[in-house]
């Protein structure tokens, strides 16, 4: 039996943004039609931090992985990655192991993806100014999907620390076609005047105010996972228009954001993609994307990787 190992450059190598958007349209797609297999997520906590195991079965695809990854805050400070996994791709019909891909850069892909597609199907078709909390890996991959739906002309930055804030700007500077980027001092001039704003940070407490909104902004909120946590606060969820999540059942089990204001959901994300309920129907309505993070689309993923990897000769094959 062989195993493809598979690196975050091959990751990232093989799975585009614009073509990880794609697959996340068919992957959630694919969930609110009723077409995968997705027990919740297990975790299992530490002093230091939480192991989640995520496995999923996609059957239009034919996609079928299992997902273990650690978040770990206090390794910043070591030096080390917060988010640290692999993923296990299966072989859906004799279920023998069929590759090995490292989780965090894969996490951060279709995390990112996810983002990009509903901006695409939520935001204002003319949103030129994203307000961004969080200066992270994924933050980074936020805005990219972003960028890869909207024509984008301004961004502001705002992290804990100024000089990740500025580092992540001077980074954003050196993309082809980058929008102009401000580091900022205040949660006001993030969102004052965005027409997307994006929360991708480890806080457990609302990192914004939503008096600040303007009319037609869309929110997407993927930093936290569990219920007792919120980035976005009650003002912005209340005059949210339209709560869209990506999944309903983990949604209700994991997202404070939404459970702590006892706020009503909309639709899932894949029931707008696939016609069953309207994504954006004004210019002034506003709305929120809360993702939680799911084992489909890890699976989906995993899956788009391992075929052009496959395809191009990408990795180390092992025998085991």
């Amino acid at each position: 039996m062989q195993l493809r190992i598979l690196s975050a450059q091959d990751v990232y190598t093989a799975l585009p943004l614009p073509r990880a958007i794609e697959v996340m349209r068919q992957a959630f797609g694919q969930l609110s039609a009723g077409q995968v297999e997705m027990p919740p997520r297990s975790r299992l906590h530490t002093q230091e931090g939480v192991t989640l195991c995520m496995p999923a079965y996609l059957r239009a695809s034919q996609d079928l992985a299992v997902k273990v990854v650690s978040v770990y805050n206090g390794n910043i400070e070591q030096g080390l990655a917060a988010v640290l996994g692999a993923v296990l791709v299966i072989d859906p019909h004799s279920g023998a192991p069929l590759a090995l891909i490292e989780g965090a850069s894969l996490t951060a892909l279709r995390t990112g993806a996810g983002g990009g597609l509903a901006a695409d199907v939520l935001a204002r078709r003319d949103a030129s100014v994203v307000g961004l909390f969080g200066a992270s890996v994924q933050a980074r991959v936020q805005l990219q999907a972003v960028l890869a739906v909207r024509a984008i002309r301004e961004v502001r930055v705002l992290s804990r620390s100024r000089a990740t804030a500025e580092k992540f700007a001077a980074e954003v500077t050196t993309w082809p076609n980058a929008p102009r980027v401000q580091c900022v001092s205040s949660m006001e001039e993030v969102v004052t005047g965005a027409h997307i704003v994006i929360a991708a940070t480890s806080s457990e407490t609302p990192v914004m105010d939503g008096t600040h909104l303007s009319p037609g902004a869309h929110i997407t909120g993927v930093g936290t996972h569990t219920a007792a946590s919120r980035e976005i606060d009650e003002v912005s969820v209340r005059r949210a228009n339209k709560i869209v999540v990506d999944s309903y059942a983990a949604a209700q089990a994991e997202a404070g954001d939404i459970l702590l204001p006892q706020a009503p959901i909309y639709a899932e994300l894949g029931e707008i993609i696939n016609g069953r309920k309207s994504g954006r129907e004004t210019e002034e309505e506003i709305t929120f994307f809360k993702s939680v993070g799911l084992a489909a689309q890890d699976a989906a993923a995993a899956g788009a990787v391992l075929r052009e990897a496959e395809a191009r000769g990408l990795g180390v094959v092992t025998k085991l």
